[in-house]
């Protein structure tokens, strides 16, 4: 997709914040300096303090303030921002990538080897953080999530260590929501555009290299995916400025060269597929039921293997002071959840996306109508994440009369903005009248596959 392909009318005081942000560059490195410092004290110290009695409260126990800090705010809003101003809490605020580029400078600076620059690995590792992450219930205990947390702090800081020099080769490669945020940045209204006429002009006096940490080829950026927003290239050569451009143009105007088949997977069976099954299984009747029934076939047998808890915190949950310890069978039957709403949900949103993509005569062309789901992706991951914080929240005597209300409004937006840029797909694709609402009914299928979940564990549960 060529740059002139984004529609992005400019905007003076947006090109203005973009040059200030690289004018006032020391500003946000302190800003970066100060959340990396509140994330390692909110990860680390909690883990080695006792669990909450049942009378603390956010204000008076910092473990449950920090839970209610990175479950409760920062992971549900950081996927509000990506949506709404691409990805600046990369470029701005994260501590992760922050360290990682920051290592980088005192480290070997190798290379990146091939196998690192495999496109795999935000599927992988989204998949295998999300899937782990439910195991060891990271959201309720803070050993869990030092260990996950922590842990990919700790291989952001080696591979910084290792490869790259000033740059952020973790964020670019290896980052398990590197994949998540480029979609979801894909809708922002925001972005930084680069005007080739403009690059291409020979400059009227020496230009300094741009240092672009996450590895973007500037002037051939023609997406928000992989930008961090972090200002360093506004301005450059006259040709790079913050602008503003219609919400969801990106997506609306890819065309089948510009799809990533790894992109899709991720969004289909990832953020979609697989995030519902994490959230779902919890207060699913359904998992309920099947342990019951494979628990009484075990005892039948006189099978107790499977029944065992006598298990590390570290494989699956055990918390015996909290009365919170998985077994065996526990694990498997998350798994299994897990893993069947991801090729169920997942499948049924591939078939359908497949029809369309016949009716429109376009051989690849789901993998460009999957781009259109991202909205109701993005939206679905916020309201699973959310239930956190609406669960802490209760528990201080904070009750939301509204919440179904608002939780309908919101997959109503998503439905609504998916079946908008699903539309303008389609009508690129200039069908026939008969197929094209043909087509357009096999996206809303498609669509439907990723709402009826959320409705069933909202309303029907």
């Amino acid at each position: 997709m060529s740059a002139c392909a984004l529609p992005a009318p400019r905007s003076a005081w947006l090109a203005q914040l973009g040059e200030a942000m690289r004018r006032h560059r020391g500003w946000i490195l302190g800003i970066q300096w100060v959340v990396l410092a509140a994330y390692l004290f909110l990860v680390i110290t909690p883990a080695f303090l006792p669990l909450p009695e049942s009378d603390a409260h956010l204000w008076d126990n910092l473990t449950l303030a920090a839970q209610f800090a990175f479950w409760g705010i920062w992971w549900p809003f950081v996927l509000i921002s990506m949506m709404l101003m691409g990805r600046v809490w990369c470029g701005v605020l994260c501590p992760e990538g922050f360290v990682s580029e920051q290592v980088s400078r005192f480290g070997l600076g190798r290379p990146v080897p091939r196998w690192i620059k495999w496109g795999g690995w935000p599927f992988v590792a989204f998949l295998g953080t999300t899937i782990y992450g439910q195991l060891v219930s990271v959201y309720e205990y803070p050993k869990a999530a030092l260990l996950v947390l922590g842990g990919s702090t700790v291989a952001a800081i080696a591979v910084g260590l290792v490869y790259g020099r000033n740059k952020r080769v973790w964020c670019r490669h290896l980052c398990p929501v590197n994949g998540v945020f480029g979609l979801l940045a894909r809708l922002a209204p925001v972005h930084f555009r680069t005007d080739r006429d403009a690059w291409e002009t020979p400059p009227a006096k020496k230009v300094i290299p741009i240092n672009c940490a996450p590895l973007v080829d500037i002037r051939r950026m023609a997406s928000a995916a992989e930008c961090h927003m972090c200002g360093r290239c506004a301005g450059h050569r006259d040709a790079v400025r913050l602008a503003a451009r219609a919400p969801g143009s990106e997506i609306a105007q890819l065309g089948t060269q510009d799809v990533d088949r790894w992109e899709v997977h991720l969004l289909v069976f990832g953020i979609i597929g697989t995030a519902i099954g994490a959230f779902q299984w919890s207060a699913s009747p359904w998992f309920v039921q099947a342990k019951l029934a494979a628990a009484d076939w075990l005892v039948e047998r006189d099978a107790f293997a499977l029944l065992g808890d006598d298990i590390p915190w570290w494989l699956l949950t055990h918390y015996p002071e909290a009365n919170d310890v998985f077994t065996w069978l526990d694990g498997l039957l998350i798994l299994g959840y897990i893993g069947t709403a991801a090729v169920l949900i997942g499948g049924w949103i591939s078939l359908w996306l497949r029809v369309a993509a016949q009716l429109l005569r376009e051989p690849d062309g789901h993998l460009r109508l999957a781009y259109a789901l991202i909205p109701l992706g993005g939206v679905g991951v916020f309201l699973g994440l959310s239930g956190l914080t609406v669960t802490l929240l209760s528990a201080e005597g904070i009750v939301l009369s509204t919440l179904p209300e608002l939780r309908g409004l919101l997959l109503a937006a998503g439905t609504i903005a998916s079946l908008a840029l699903g539309i303008a797909q389609v009508r690129r694709a200039v069908p026939p009248r008969t197929r094209g609402a043909a087509a357009l009914l096999a996206f809303a299928a498609a669509a439907a596959g990723a709402v009826m979940p959320w409705v069933a564990m909202f309303y029907l549960w």
